[in-house]
């Protein structure tokens, strides 16, 4: 079924419901999509422990060097 198939089914629907049933039909657009944020990865405590002791590391090498 296409679109336009399933849009005339729809609207045979809506017509027959209202005539036949005397209801009412109310139609809402479409929401948007919420938008997307980029994901980032949090750090977690290990990876945190692991780039303090880089830095030690780093600051070490730095002061033993003349």
């Amino acid at each position: 079924m296409t679109k336009e198939e399933l849009r005339a089914e729809l609207e045979r629907q809506a017509e027959r419901y209202t005539g036949v049933y005397g209801g009412e039909v109310t139609t809402y657009a479409a929401q948007p999509d919420p938008e997307r944020k980029p994901w980032r990865k949090r750090a977690t405590v290990h990876d945190q422990a692991y780039a303090e002791e880089l830095d030690k590391m780093e600051k070490e090498l730095r002061s033993d060097k003349p």
